[in-house]
């Protein structure tokens, strides 16, 4: 596995009120009308001039709601969330930065470096914990094309830390709680199948890799029976 190596070259970090002050400019040319955590994603992805972007939020236990920005790897998020593997989850559970080729095979999350083989081009993805009050409460990912060592790797932590005192500011983007759509079609699984709550979850996982759809997708089709799960399946 590739080793953080943002920052390593030209540049050190930039002034941290400046930096704030780019990202809070990208926050505001954002279409206000739409989600908060997709404008921050946007707004992230235009203050780094990344290729593209996600924002991964902890929404409970086994949960995680997750935005990007449409291009070649916006589907890489939603791949990481199915599958329960890939450098956001490390990022979240190791509370570090972590680097990976797209493409290229890593031993801890193999299906997942595997699968994107099949993106195409190169680029490098950045997973990075976001932290607030002291705990994490999700990572900010960026896709890099270009040269990583035009900006220094406390940039990204300083600009992910703000972010997720920002949604700790937003708890309804943190807080899926027991209504939220995995969680209640988890128990309708668990119902159908009379079988525990973490092999419901993996039922549903596995619904969505099947059909190469988000957890949320595959909990509304559970939730509106579009699909039941039986022995007979």
């Amino acid at each position: 596995m590739q080793e953080w190596g943002w920052g390593q070259g030209r540049c050190g970090p930039m002034n941290p009120p400046e930096l704030l002050s780019r990202l809070v400019r990208n926050l505001a040319e954002t279409d206000d009308g739409r989600p908060l955590l997709t404008r921050l994603c946007e707004a992230c992805v235009d203050t780094f001039q990344a290729q593209g972007g996600a924002l991964t939020v902890s929404a409970g236990r086994g949960e995680q709601a997750a935005v990007s920005t449409p291009g070649v790897f916006e589907d890489l998020e939603p791949l990481q969330e199915v599958l329960g593997e890939g450098p956001v989850h490390q990022a979240m559970a190791d509370d570090r930065v972590v680097a990976v080729r797209i493409g290229s095979l890593v031993d801890e999350y193999p299906v997942f470096s595997q699968l994107t083989g099949a993106v195409g081009g190169e680029a490098t993805l950045y997973a990075v914990p976001m932290r607030g009050e002291g705990r994490v409460v999700g990572a900010l990912s960026m896709y890099v094309t270009a040269d990583p060592r035009a900006r220094s790797s406390e940039d990204l932590q300083f600009v992910a830390d703000a972010v997720g005192t920002i949604l700790l500011g937003n708890a309804e983007l943190l807080d899926w709680s027991e209504r939220s759509p995995f969680h209640l079609a988890t128990g309708m699984v668990v119902a159908q199948l009379g079988i525990g709550p973490d092999d419901a979850s993996a039922m549903i996982r596995a619904h969505a890799f099947s059909r190469s759809t988000s957890l949320l997708s595959a909990a509304q089709d559970v939730l509106e029976r579009r699909v039941t799960f039986s022995y007979d399946d």
